[in-house]
């Protein structure tokens, strides 16, 4: 079997409303041999997966996938399933999937959800080899496939302090993304909303008190100067001073980095001048300067404090074993390591025992080796610090604090200024005030680890991401979202996404906009190109001044990506017809108009979809949309739309000429078609198509009638509003129309406008990409050289044809009209539009379909300089 074709879809997407993983397989020879033609494959397949069992697939109940095999099913559809169970042996809950034929035979489109995408394309290749050997009958290793695709989870999975807080964000139904796979570096939200992290530092966290934490001798002052009870101690910078600063604090000290975190470098309970200077060595290792502070004996405690408040406190214990009166103690190590809960860093529940120099020594200073047998029941301490990140483990002691020291530990938080801050504090108990008892605070922490109160080794786990949460979106019921507004069709998108996003403008909002041409934010251009996939919703979303999101939505975004976000609040699906048919296995019209109601199915359940019901398809396509529906009409007598009015519906349509709101028994007028300047005076229906669609997505949105008006009538077809879409401009008394028909149904279109544009000759600069269908390509001809009277074609993108075949293609059908215009074919743009405008004289429309408007705006401009040049305009001599 070969993987033709292997990505995540990341949002809502043509074969589910949920991020899933698409493979193009080719199932070679096995298209001849199926299931059922395998002798035990069944039997086999249970022993190596088990649980493949609970597979209902379409015959609906437990042992469902596995009947479907002993009746017969082909490869890809076994891949499917065995991508899923893959995945949920590894830890991942994923249930969803589906196989589909594609047009050639031997070739299947598999579809199934992921959670992680790393994991889920790697269950899809360990799938593939184990289903071509499951059918060759050979040997499967599935050890080696489960310790694989563990590998790669540990490699691309959140820590727990993250991994908390982005559980309790998706509870609150808060969406999020992951902006660096190096770090936990998070956004929460989207646009103006948004909230970062990076684990359990947000966007919030005071530098001053980061800056404080860090600095072990600042914490320190700033704590004792507040009575807050701290270790007597100094700053050394050599072992002399670190000998005089003992001379005065005394015999046992604690020595530590003075700069550092997870408890490296830190040496405890040191009695003589020889483990003073080893212990000096130590932290020298990690900072040039040392503190050297009087031990304070108690039990080692953590205080969580998140937005003021204590939310939760452990007791920790050094990394340790229990004898058992037989084994030595490197072999009590080598079993804790082998404790399941026990991994790598901060991978697992509890953290591998290094022994390391600091527990040798310490291992002697209880005159042990590690060839020691330990006495049953014996404990053996093997760090000095309890930090979870060098072996040690954790009680919950939550409900046992005594409000005096909840009191200290949120007055603490206040004093260094932190928003999150783990305090590690030596004492007792918690159960008394520290004042009564033997207690020091000994550190603060910036960005604390959460593991300990998420799943301590003894108590009760604690829910510690959801207070982070709460208080980045202290409102219970915030999500951080903004409104999105995604916009497809076949044609007009760009437009609309223009209009609408001028719309919006002109009503005071931060608008981020992505379109065919540009993503612009709060109305400058940040990017150039063809931003109409889930690319551009990502870059958009991710901008902390946007208010309001206007997405355009192209058919191949949904397909090779998905939409890029996992829900909208506006969906508009503006028309089907046909363009691009022929790619990704969209062949017909049906399955075009499914591809584009992936937008409106995405629309939020108190959203609206937008649609137009002067399309059939479009109107059959309200089956998947969600939310409210408002129907825009050139058709004030269209019955549905009669009929969803009547039911009070909202609708937009022309009456009387005027754009117009209905509702019921209301009908509001918006604005007299003649005044929005793209309609051309009502001439270029498919603007006033445009117009009611932008106008009923800005009501959907809330936007008043007098703020749709207004911008209606203030956004005009130029380059400067909407460069490329009916742009009518004159120079040298030759009439210039620029626009981007590059398809049958928008040339349909735009003819009418350009019957109903006076001219002595209509002379076009023409072509379409190679991706269109031959037929296609050639009734595009035709069109043309009705039109027109001079048809210029050049080649644009081949995307796959052969050099020129496109623009045969194209003249071909141009020069089949009876009496058939003038046709030339020049390859190359800009030498097209040069020959067009040599040919073009006064009285004369050019028609221009071309890529390069900007170009083409500067050629004008420069024949309007030479006109005025030659008549002396401006007062210059001529």
């Amino acid at each position: 079997m070969i993987i033709l074709e292997h990505r995540a879809l990341r949002g809502p997407n043509y074969y589910s409303r949920y991020p899933a993983i698409f493979m193009r397989l080719d199932i070679g020879e096995l298209e001849e041999r199926p299931s059922d033609s395998v002798p035990g494959i069944v039997e086999r397949i249970t022993e190596l997966l088990p649980t493949l069992y609970e597979h209902r697939c379409s015959v609906g109940r437990p042992g469902g996938f596995l009947e479907r095999l002993e009746r017969g099913t082909w490869a890809g559809h076994v891949v499917e399933h065995v991508s899923i169970e893959l995945q949920n042996l590894i830890g991942f809950s994923v249930g969803y999937g589906k196989t589909v034929d594609s047009y050639e035979t031997g070739i299947y489109n598999v579809v199934y959800r992921y959670r992680d995408e790393a994991c889920g394309l790697a269950a899809g290749i360990e799938a593939v080899d184990f289903v071509e050997r499951l059918f060759a009958g050979e040997a499967i290793d599935m050890p080696a496939i489960i310790d694989r695709l563990r590998k790669v989870r540990d490699a691309h999975m959140l820590g727990p302090s993250t991994a908390a807080i982005v559980d309790a964000a998706k509870q609150r139904g808060i969406p999020y993304t992951r902006l660096s796979e190096e770090n936990s570096y998070i956004q929460f939200g989207h646009g103006h909303r948004q909230q970062c992290i990076q684990a359990t530092v947000t966007g919030h966290t005071n530098l001053i008190g980061y800056g404080i934490a860090d600095d072990k001798a600042w914490t320190k002052q700033v704590l004792g100067d507040a009575g807050i009870p701290v270790p007597q101690g100094r700053v050394c910078g050599t072992f002399d001073e670190a000998l005089e600063a003992v001379r005065d604090i005394g015999y046992p000290v604690a020595v530590k980095p003075l700069i550092g975190n997870h408890g490296r470098g830190v040496s405890t309970n040191i009695e003589d001048d020889q483990a003073l200077r080893d212990a000096f060595d130590i932290a020298a290792h990690h900072n040039p300067s040392a503190i050297v502070e009087q031990y304070i004996r108690g039990e080692d405690h953590r205080l969580l404090v998140i937005d003021g408040k204590l939310v939760a406190a452990a007791r920790r214990r050094p990394a340790h074993v229990v004898g058992n009166g037989v084994a030595t103690l490197q072999a009590l190590v080598d079993e804790e390591n082998r404790d399941p809960r026990r991994g790598i860093g901060h991978e697992n529940l509890l953290t591998q025992i290094p022994l390391d120099e600091q527990s040798l020594r310490l291992i002697g200073q209880q005159n042990l080796t590690l060839q020691s047998v330990i006495p049953a029941g014996e404990i053996v301490f093997l760090k000095p610090t309890a930090n979870l990140s060098t072996g040690g483990t954790a009680t919950d002691v939550t409900d046992n604090v005594h409000p005096e020291v909840r009191y200290v530990a949120e007055r603490i938080a206040r004093l260094v200024g932190l928003d999150i801050i783990g305090i590690d504090l030596l004492a007792e108990t918690l159960t008394r005030p520290l004042e009564e008892q033997s207690a020091a605070v000994v550190e603060v922490n910036a960005g604390p680890g959460l593991r300990m109160h998420l799943s301590p080794t003894h108590g009760e786990g604690r829910d510690v991401g959801r207070p982070v949460i709460d208080m980045l979106f202290p409102n219970s019921e915030a999500t951080g979202r903004i409104p999105i507004a995604a916009i497809t069709g076949t044609n007009g998108k760009t437009t609309t996404v223009r209009l609408l996003s001028h719309l919006l403008r002109q009503a005071g909002r931060n608008v981020g906009m992505a379109c065919t041409g540009t993503i612009e934010i709060d109305n400058h251009v940040i990017l150039r190109g063809d931003y109409s996939g889930p690319q551009a919703a990502t870059i958009v979303l991710r901008e902390p001044t946007v208010e309001t999101a206007v997405l355009e939505v192209a058919r191949g975004g949904i397909m090779r990506r998905g939409l890029g976000f996992d829900e909208c609040d506006v969906g508009v699906l503006l028309n089907i017809a046909s363009d691009h048919l022929g790619e990704h296995d969209i062949h017909t019209l049906d399955e075009l108009a499914r591809c584009k109601t992936v937008v409106v199915d995405a629309v939020r359940q108190d959203g609206t979809a937008v649609l137009n019901a002067d399309d059939p398809r479009v109107l059959e396509g309200q089956q998947w949309a969600r939310g409210d529906i408002i129907f825009f009409t050139l058709d004030p007598d269209s019955r549905p739309v009669r009929q969803h009015v009547r039911e009070q519906g909202v609708a937009f349509t022309v009456h009387n000429e005027c754009i117009v709101m209905r509702q019921g028994h209301v009908e509001a007028e918006v604005i007299p078609v003649v005044d929005v300047p793209i309609t051309f005076e009502g001439h270029a229906r498919f603007n006033v198509a445009n117009a009611l669609a932008a106008s009923a997505s800005a009501y959907a949105l809330g936007l008043s009638i007098a703020d749709i008006q207004m911008g209606l009538q203030t956004f005009h077809p130029t380059p400067g509003q909407n460069p490329g879409r009916t742009n009518l401009i004159e120079a040298d008394g030759i009439k210039v129309l620029i626009d981007y028909g590059h398809n049958v149904p928008a040339l349909e279109a735009l003819s009418e406008l350009v019957s109903c544009i006076p001219a002595r000759r209509r002379i076009s600069v023409a072509s379409a990409p190679g991706n269109r269908r031959d037929q296609d390509l050639f009734t595009l001809g035709t069109l043309l050289a009705r039109m027109h009277d001079v048809v210029f074609i050049y080649e644009t993108d081949a995307r796959g044809r052969a050099p020129g075949d496109a623009a045969r293609l194209l003249r071909e059908g141009a020069e089949s009209v009876p009496d058939a215009c003038q046709v030339e074919v020049i390859m190359e743009e800009q030498q097209a539009v040069d020959r067009a405008f040599d040919e073009a004289s006064e009285g004369d429309l050019l028609v221009l379909l071309i890529d390069d408007v900007d170009g083409a705006i500067e050629r004008i401009r420069g024949r309007r300089f030479r006109s005025a040049a030659a008549t002396g305009s401006g007062g210059e001599p001529s």
